[in-house]
C-alpha cells in the first residue's frame, strides 16, 4: 500500500495582483502523473486546499477535475481531505456524499461522532490502512471559555483539547487495528492527519503562515500525539520537515512557493510505503513551475542582476529590495527600462533607504502589502498612546476578534 502525503495548495491564491491558476494546473497535472507512474493507492491531502473560504470558480474547477481524474479507472486513488484552517468547513463537506462515491472521503470539521473521523481504507478487498483524518481544530471545538481565564490558562486548554481529541479518534482506531488483524492475520497502520502548528517548526518571511490560536503559544509538542500513530501526515507549515527529529511526523509543506520568500526553498510531496508498520519514506521534488526571485541592492546592482537575467531569457517573476541610500524618484519606471524586451515581471519594489531605517510608523513607501491585521492595530496604540499596562488586555481582545473572523464559515447557513 503506498501513500502519497501533501498540503497547503492554496488554490485560488494570487502574489501581489497576480493570479496563479496555470501554476495550480501544472502542479495538480504532475502530481497525478506521480500518482499514476508510482502506483500510488491513497492520496492524503492535509489541509488549506483553497485559499480563502470563498473559492473562485476556476480554483473549484481544478479541484475537482483533478479529483476526478485520480478516482478515474485508469489512475485509481483513494483520497483522504481534511480542512485547514484557511477552508470553509462547509465548502468541502458540501458534495462529500458524492465524493464518497468516488472512494473521495472529506472532512471538513471535528464530527459529532469521533467515529467518523476514523477510515478503513482497502485494496483488492482487503484492510489496508486506517486513517485518522483530524481536520483543522477550531478553538470552539475543543476549549470552553471560563470568566477570569490567563493567556496561559487559555494555551493549556488548547493543547489538552487537542490531546484528548487525538487520543479519542486514536483510541477507536487501535480497537479497530486489533479487530482487523485478528481477522486478516496481517500487519494494518495507523496512519493520522492534522493540520496545526508543532513546537519548533521552521517558518519563512512571507509565508502566509497565520497563528493558530490566540495567543500564539498554542504550538503542540510531538509527545501531543499517540505512539501508536506509524505516520502522522501534517499540514499548515510551508517548508517540508520532520518534526522533533521523527521522520514518522512529518509537514509535506506547500507545492509551490506561496511567496517570496519560499522561493529558494525546494517543494516536495511525500510518498511512504509500509513494511510491517514501519514507514519508508521517499521525498519527491516538485518542479519549479514559475521561478519566483528576489533581487536586493543599489540601483547599479539590481540593474545588473536583471540584465544577467535577461541574457538568459529568464521568466521569472521578481521581488526588487532597494537599500541604497539615495532616493530615487521614478525608481521603478529605471528598473523597468532594464526589462524592455523580456519576459521578466517585476511584482513588487520594496525600498530601505536610510531615513526609513530610522523612523517608525508609516511611511511613504509603505503599503497595506507591508503590513497585517496585527501591524495596524500596534501602529493604533502607539497613536492613542495606549500604556503598557493597558495594553496587553487590548491586544488579547483584538486577537481573539481577529480568530473568531478567521474562523467565521461564511457559507454555513
Amino acid at each position: 500500500m503506498k501513500l502519497l502525503h501533501t498540503s497547503d495548495w492554496h488554490l485560488g491564491r494570487s502574489l501581489y495582483g497576480k493570479n496563479r491558476y496555470e501554476e495550480f494546473e501544472a502542479f495538480l497535472s504532475w502530481l497525478a502523473e506521480i500518482i499514476q507512474q508510482n502506483g500510488v493507492d491513497i492520496l492524503l491531502v492535509a489541509g488549506d486546499i483553497f485559499d480563502t473560504s470563498t473559492p473562485g470558480n476556476r480554483a473549484q474547477e481544478l479541484y475537482y477535475r483533478f479529483l476526478c481524474k485520480i478516482s478515474s479507472a485508469t489512475c485509481y486513488c483513494q483520497v483522504v481531505i481534511i480542512a485547514g484552517n484557511h477552508d470553509s468547513p462547509s465548502f468541502l463537506n458540501a458534495p462529500k456524499e458524492l465524493l464518497r462515491a468516488m472512494n473521495i472521503h472529506v472532512i471538513g470539521s471535528m464530527t459529532e461522532s469521533i467515529y467518523d473521523e476514523v477510515i478503513i481504507l482497502k485494496k483488492d478487498g482487503q484492510p489496508k490502512a486506517i486513517v485518522c483524518a483530524v481536520p483543522y481544530l477550531r478553538d470552539k471545538d475543543i476549549r470552553t471559555v471560563e470568566p477570569g481565564e490567563t493567556i496561559d490558562d487559555k494555551n493549556a486548554k488548547l493543547i489538552e483539547g487537542i490531546k484528548k481529541h487525538y487520543n479519542d479518534v486514536c483510541k477507536v482506531a487501535e480497537d479497530k487495528q486489533l479487530e482487523l488483524e485478528k481477522e486478516s492475520h496481517a500487519p494494518i497502520p495507523i496512519v493520522a492527519m492534522g493540520h496545526l502548528f508543532t513546537a519548533g517548526s521552521k517558518t519563512v518571511d512571507g509565508d502566509g503562515v497565520r497563528e493558530l490560536y490566540v495567543g500564539s503559544l498554542a504550538h503542540v509538542e510531538k509527545d501531543v500525539f499517540p505512539s501508536t500513530i506509524d505516520y502522522l501526515a501534517l499540514g499548515h507549515l510551508h517548508i517540508p520537515q520532520s518534526v522533533g527529529g521523527s521522520e514518522r511526523i512529518r509537514y509535506s509543506g506547500s507545492p509551490i512557493p506561496i511567496g517570496f520568500g519560499e522561493a529558494a526553498h525546494g517543494k516536495k510531496v511525500i510518498m511512504i510505503e509500509f513494511k510491517n508498520k514501519t514507514p519508508v519514506i521517499i521525498e519527491i521534488q516538485v518542479p519549479c513551475f514559475q521561478q519566483l526571485m528576489r533581487i536586493s541592492g543599489d540601483l547599479d546592482d539590481i540593474q545588473t542582476k536583471l540584465q544577467e537575467l535577461k541574457d538568459e531569457n529568464s521568466q521569472a517573476w521578481i521581488e526588487v529590495e532597494y537599500t541604497g541610500s539615495e532616493i530615487i524618484g521614478n525608481l521603478r519606471e529605471t528598473i523597468e527600462e532594464t526589462l524592455t524586451g523580456s519576459s521578466i515581471e517585476i511584482l513588487r519594489i520594496k525600498t530601505k533607504p536610510v531615513i526609513e531605517r530610522t523612523i517608525i510608523g508609516i511611511n511613504e513607501n509603505e503599503t497595506l502589502d507591508d503590513l497585517d491585521a496585527n501591524d495596524v492595530f500596534d501602529r493604533c496604540l502607539d497613536t492613542y498612546e495606549i500604556s503598557a499596562d493597558e495594553r496587553e488586555e487590548l491586544k488579547v481582545s483584538y486577537d481573539e476578534i481577529i480568530k473568531s473572523l478567521q474562523e467565521e464559515d461564511t457559507n454555513a447557513e
